[in-house]
């Protein structure tokens, strides 16, 4: 199928960013993948939705390098990955917000967000400040770079993660961020926190004006942020793409699956937990 490019010619499609091809994965004697296939093209707002447990960050660890398929491969801007990225840097930078933050309670905000920078950089120390504070300021934060994260609310907190990965890497720009892989970004937020963080996302992204990383991909449970940061969407169930559709698509079509996770129904093909 033909897709339509950034000038609105429908041509040919372009160089996937990350191809998946036949993915598997278990832990213990739980399959948790099954053959995925998956496909991430250069400007995607990808949203990985379906019931706890099926996969969905695990699929992002797999993306970015972090934990290795059983079976199957991985394409990186049409390269292979071999082995994990601690083992061969990938054509392209990936980063990724985790659920938590995973902030260093003992570190403050400018250390943690050019953490990598100040740890393997040769770059001079002002050099890299400067660089955290126009990040800080990419994401609403500027003037906290001295705070520590215990001093944050929640909603500062994954900002300033967001911060961590599009910090740009001077010396090598191979590092930064091409592509963002977020993992459940509003969970544990109120609504109005979500907002702000939703929309910081999209601002992030769209058109790329104030970051190189215009591609992404989202798990998420939150409807909000499902509508308001994605365009494309695909159903996980059983280790597998069940659906794959618009947001928009999502209110009308009939497909049992969504129909059920969209209205919350205990009734319906998918097993409630607990």
């Amino acid at each position: 199928m033909a897709r339509l490019d950034h000038n609105g010619d429908r041509n040919c499609p372009p160089e996937p960013i990350v191809e998946l091809k036949g993915i598997s994965k278990s832990f213990g004697n739980t399959v948790i993948l099954d053959q995925v296939d998956l496909t991430i093209y250069p400007g995607d707002a990808l949203g990985i939705i379906g019931p706890s447990g099926t996969g969905k960050s695990t699929i992002l660890r797999l993306i970015a390098g972090l934990l290795p398929p059983d079976s199957g491969e991985i394409y990186i801007k049409g390269q292979l990955r071999q082995g994990l990225i601690e083992d061969n840097p990938d054509p392209i930078g990936i980063g990724m917000v985790f659920q938590q933050a995973a902030l260093f309670d003992s570190l403050t905000v400018d250390e943690n967000v050019g953490f990598s920078l100040y740890q393997h950089s040769k770059l001079p120390h002002s050099e890299i400040r400067k660089l955290v504070e126009e990040s800080l300021e990419r994401v609403g934060l500027g003037g906290s770079a001295d705070l520590y994260p215990a001093q944050l609310s929640g909603g500062m907190r994954k900002r300033v993660s967001f911060a961590r990965a599009i910090i740009a890497h001077p010396e090598d720009p191979s590092h930064s961020s091409e592509i963002l892989l977020y993992d459940e970004p509003t969970a544990g937020l109120d609504p109005i926190a979500s907002t702000v963080v939703e929309d910081l996302i999209r601002d992030l992204h769209v058109g790329q004006k104030h970051c190189s990383c215009g591609t992404y991909v989202m798990v998420t449970h939150q409807d909000s942020t499902i509508r308001r940061t994605t365009d494309r969407v695909i159903f996980l169930y059983r280790g597998k793409v069940q659906w794959e559709g618009t947001v928009r698509e999502l209110d009308h079509t009939d497909h049992p699956l969504i129909r059920q996770f969209r209205t919350g129904s205990i009734e319906g093909p998918i097993r409630a937990a607990g």
